[in-house]
């Protein structure tokens, strides 16, 4: 599963600022998996799997920027991984069980036709004999345990999905990284209302000084017109 893209991060912001975005999306992207996984659906919930994984990586180098949520929200996003990574195990296994079996039996099958030669029909004592026989037991009752798991594992994952849900354990991380993202901003408009009037400081400043400029070379120009002196008379 591609990971989906972060915007907006810039190095020239803080170190939390740019946690708080890609926290953010990797939790946005752990969460959208979520009606379809506890749905049963096997690529979703590989697909979780593997945003939880993400998610728990970013907390585990930038979490003390959040705190406590940041903590909680990476045990939680590990223990999440191992229960769908069992999942996972069992959707591998299975196929390879079943594959395995199939396979066996296809090779018993030539067996027994070879051993069967020119006779019209087979005979059924000729399969009691099958090479592969005491294997199939063995290769059925694997299979069945690995749905049974699965089932029993699919529930522990409805079970815990709901319990982060009541304790609000994605919701306490969603809202510290709003608040930083929030403090982010606000620092920012502060700072660039503080260079705003500090620009307007500085042009009426200029303003000033220009207008007194100008102030003086008109009153020179008046005393040159008046044959008075140019220069301004300094008091005793």
């Amino acid at each position: 599963m591609k990971a989906q893209p972060v915007k907006k991060l810039d190095p020239g912001r803080s170190l939390g600022e740019n946690s708080a975005r890609i926290v953010q999306v990797r939790l946005d992207e752990m969460l959208a998996f979520a009606p379809r996984a506890l749905a049963g659906k096997t690529k979703a919930q590989h697909d979780m799997r593997i945003a939880a994984k993400r998610l728990r990586y970013v907390l585990e180098l930038t979490g003390f920027v959040f705190g406590k949520p940041a903590d909680t929200a990476r045990r939680r996003a590990r223990d999440l991984q191992d229960i769908l990574g069992e999942i996972h195990d069992c959707d591998v296994m299975l196929p390879r069980v079943r594959d395995h079996l199939k396979r066996l039996q296809q090779r018993d099958a030539a067996a027994v036709r070879g051993k069967a030669g020119h006779a019209p029909d087979l005979d059924p004592r000729l399969a009691a004999r099958a090479p592969h026989r005491t294997a199939y037991r063995g290769l059925d009752v694997l299979a069945v345990y690995l749905e049974a798991r699965r089932a029993v594992l699919e529930d522990r994952f409805a079970d815990f999905w709901k319990r982060q849900e009541k304790t609000g354990t994605w919701m306490r991380l969603q809202r510290a990284v709003d608040a930083h993202l929030q403090r982010a901003r606000e620092a920012r408009r502060t700072a660039k209302a503080a260079d705003r009037a500090r620009r307007q400081a500085e042009a009426a400043e200029r303003a000033a000084r220009q207008a007194e400029a100008q102030a003086e070379h008109a009153r020179l120009h008046r005393e040159r017109a008046a044959g008075g002196p140019t220069h301004p008379v300094r008091e005793a």
